[in-house]
């Protein structure tokens, strides 16, 4: 074989194939992701779908019956409970807000953050409390009688279970919403325009109502948003008293008239609602732009509130933690004192502990798998596939649970006609009868807020380090789990601990999806609460009150540090 002469240019190969096979892993990559993303899209969204699609369905008897005799009365309730809500979570969430962002008077430091608490409080567990408080037999009523020797019928007493009770214990619950929001926006105000407003002789109440609260516009509306979300969601507080809204009436039909087909339209009367709220939500903030000064012009000094005013404002902002907090608190203390926990219990804790770790392990895997696709393929279509995969957090527990078991029923009753057919052997509810159903309902519920976590860390992370760790050769896959995954960790666990704890709350959907002789603290707490053995359902209630807890405490270090950070 001849050698090469001492002339001969060697070359070095050329790079084009190794690109072009990059290229093709690169978009073939991507196309996995945009196949999977769009399957996870419509199985999130087959809840959705699965409702709307009964609007189309031909009106039944019992359709019928429902518009003659109580349809009516869903519609009046539920939108007199919005608007009830919406009147009582605006007036103490703008009022602490207020106070606590403008105003130095004793126990602020306290306070602002104490009224966060009552979010560690459902709805329906504080509905219990105050029953056993305030009702004919309670203490309240009780030691009235004793006081004066009233008989029954010699005196007037509000009564507790009643549309204004619902207003009120919902309220006392869901004002953190609008105060965190509007806080928020006050304390993010310029000073320069309050100190404006000031030198042009407006008084402290034009300033709040001509300056402070139309720039707060669009934080409080999106705060009584979620508040009002949370009503429509709500079915523990208006069914323990007696309060006929869309969500009591789909348990009603389903279960007491066994029709899905009309629950289904009940429940797509109900969506229709959550979606006028997201729509007027969206179109509120279209409509109006408000822009802030950078932070290093929103320090404001608070202004000290002498003497006696001070002490109203004190009274004034903390009526709302003693109503929405340590009454509830304290009285459930006090029951569960005197209730022994035996195996049952013990049994019900640890169903639901397995049940919200798993559901919240799941959705975290899941926002993790959507939130790191947003950021290799940052593409229009991906970001809006990921944003209506989530919209299932604005769905009540009562849509998805009706939207969920229609479909799974009937696959569950196809699969088994199918083998009995072939194999003479019955397959029973592999889906629909198991803990399937009640994961996949939590993963389309709570989903949303796994992702918001995720996201929100995945935003500190530079795209430069991702080209870096890219550059030394590592993968997609090996950057999100060597470089993303340690520095996010922190957001990895709120995520983690928000959907455990919202998972531990869930009333509805695990009421109507949970299988034969499975029970949680929530629907444990409801059923004895609903058989007026109120002490008995202690020991539940305040097990999910103090789990609640944990995030509020995180959710208040991170207002902190935050605040701190703006002020450096």
């Amino acid at each position: 074989m001849a050698l090469p002469s001492s002339n001969t240019t060697t070359s070095t190969p050329p790079q084009a194939p190794s690109v072009l096979i990059r290229l093709r892993s690169k978009f073939a990559s991507s196309n996995l992701f945009i196949l999977f993303l769009f399957t996870t899209i419509t199985l999130l969204a087959l809840p959705v779908l699965t409702v709307f699609s009964f609007i189309f369905e031909p009106a039944n008897d019992v359709w019928d019956h429902l518009v003659n005799t109580v349809l009516s009365d869903y519609l009046t309730n539920s939108l007199l409970l919005l608007l009830g809500v919406a009147a009582g979570t605006l007036s103490m969430g703008i009022t602490t807000a207020w106070l606590t962002s403008m105003y130095d008077f004793p126990g602020r430091r306290a306070i602002e953050w104490a009224l966060l608490l009552p979010l560690a409080m459902p709805a329906y567990i504080i509905a219990y409390t105050y029953t056993g408080l305030l009702d004919f037999a309670g203490p309240v009523q009780t030691y009235l009688r004793d006081l004066f020797g009233w008989q029954y019928g010699d005196y007037w007493f509000p009564e507790i279970r009643s549309l204004f009770g619902a207003i009120c214990m919902l309220s006392l619950v869901l004002y953190p919403y609008i105060y965190l929001l509007a806080r928020s926006s006050f304390l993010e105000q310029s000073v320069v325009t309050m100190e404006a407003a000031r030198t042009l002789g407006a008084g402290p109440w034009k300033r709040f109502f001509r300056v402070a609260l139309p720039m707060a516009r669009p934080a409080i509306v999106a705060g009584t948003s979620l508040a009002l979300m949370e009503t429509l969601a709500d079915y523990g507080t208006v069914q323990y008293f007696g309060v006929s809204t869309f969500t009591t009436g789909i348990f009603r039909t389903w279960f007491g008239l066994g029709d899905q087909g009309a629950a289904a339209q009940l429940a797509a009367m109900l969506l229709g609602f959550v979606l006028m709220l997201i729509l007027l939500e969206r179109y509120s903030r279209k409509q109006a732009q408000y822009h802030q000064q950078s932070s290093r012009y929103s320090i404001h000094k608070r202004e000290v509130i002498p003497g006696i005013k001070g002490l109203i404002a004190s009274f004034l902002s903390f009526m709302p933690i003693v109503l929405g907090f340590l009454i509830p608190f304290i009285l459930l203390a006090q029951w569960a004192l005197g209730e022994t926990i035996n195996s049952a219990f013990l049994l019900l804790a640890w169903n639901s502990l397995t049940l919200a770790f798993s559901a919240s392990l799941l959705a975290l895997t899941l926002a993790i798998i959507l939130g790191y696709g947003q950021r290799l393929f940052p593409t229009k279509t991906v970001k809006a596939g990921v944003r209506i995969a989530t919209l299932g957090y604005a769905v009540p527990g009562t849509v998805i649970a009706v939207g969920i078991i229609i479909p799974l029923a009937w696959i569950d009753n196809t699969i088994d006609a199918w083998a009995i057919e072939t194999f003479d052997i019955g397959t029973g509810l592999i889906f629909s009868g198991s803990l399937f159903i009640l994961l996949f309902a939590y993963l389309v519920r709570f989903l949303a807020v796994a992702l918001g976590s995720v996201e929100s860390g995945l935003q500190t992370i530079k795209p430069s380090m991702d080209d870096s760790a890219r550059s030394l050769g590592f993968t997609p896959f090996q950057v999100l789990r060597k470089v993303h995954l340690p520095i996010i960790r922190p957001s990895l666990f709120t995520a983690l601990l928000l959907v455990f704890v919202d998972v531990l709350k869930e009333l509805p959907a695990t009421l109507i999806l949970r299988p034969f002789n499975f029970n949680t603290l929530a629907v444990r707490a409801y059923e004895l609460a609903s058989d007026e053995q109120l002490a008995s359902a202690a020991p539940a209630a305040i097990t999910i009150v103090l789990t609640g807890l944990i995030p509020v405490i995180l959710l208040n270090r991170s207002i902190n540090k935050s605040t701190l950070d703006n002020h450096q």
